[in-house]
């Protein structure tokens, strides 16, 4: 048996009031909750209660959806506080990129394949290479030194043959069961890898690696390594 409801059926939104702003916010609200692959201008469309062709009113392309969706991000990181010496105002800013990263488990995938040095983008490159340069550092030595941070300015550091860009071992995930036979042979053959394996074991819950504490690790190194050549006067040859 079938009844009325009592509640009006859902309108679509109007494209006329849509803006690019909040095509953008749609779009970034939708690859938190079911991720960059999922995002396609159809599928926005029909989020936002549109036609496919009222979106490209506001992007070209999803190319630039896309950029506008790190722009939006990029542009709201948090801002070091005042006062702060160059090395802690530059940390700043590099983990409050980090930490877009895991509010936005897609940024990575999107500003690795990014080829558009958007506003924003460059808004942070600017302000990265501004807390080094009132250091009092040579633009030689920003130079180099931001080629050095590479990616690590937004959050993140690419390594070989790891389990997926991003990807964690969680805190109290359990050991994978490990053949007696097998680690015996492989340290034989690896040894220096197998003890560094093992040694993360014994200190690690599940033998993951800490990847926040790394990475805060790599970068405090880095950050050390530029001070010590400022004050030394270091240039390039």
């Amino acid at each position: 048996m079938y009844t009325m409801s009592s509640e009006p059926p859902p309108t679509p939104r109007a494209a006329g009031r849509l803006s690019r702003s909040g095509v953008l916010e749609a779009a970034v609200a939708l690859a938190d909750r079911e991720g960059l692959e999922s995002l396609s201008m159809r599928r926005l469309a029909s989020e936002l209660g549109v036609v496919p062709m009222a979106l490209y009113k506001h992007v070209a392309d999803k190319d630039d959806l896309v950029a506008g969706m790190i722009d939006q991000i990029v542009a709201d990181y948090r801002a070091p506080q005042p006062g702060l010496d160059w090395r802690a105002a530059v940390r700043g800013r590099i983990m409050a990129a980090r930490d877009a990263l895991h509010e936005h488990p897609w940024l990575r995938s999107a500003l690795e394949r990014a080829t558009q040095r958007t506003p924003a983008v460059l808004g942070h490159m600017d302000a990265v290479a501004g807390e080094l340069r009132r250091g009092g550092l040579s633009y030689d030595l920003v130079h180099h030194a931001m080629h050095a941070l590479g990616h690590r300015i937004w959050g993140f550091s690419p390594e070989a043959f790891s389990d997926g860009a991003g990807s964690t071992t969680a805190p109290d995930a359990e050991p994978a069961p490990v053949d007696p036979a097998q680690l015996a042979a492989m340290a034989e053959r690896y040894p220096h890898v197998v003890a560094i394996a093992l040694d993360t074991a014994q200190r690690a819950p599940g033998g993951a690696c800490d990847t926040e504490a790394e990475f805060a690790f790599t970068l405090d190194l880095l950050l050390d390594a530029v001070s010590s050549l400022h004050a030394a006067g270091w240039r390039s040859r």
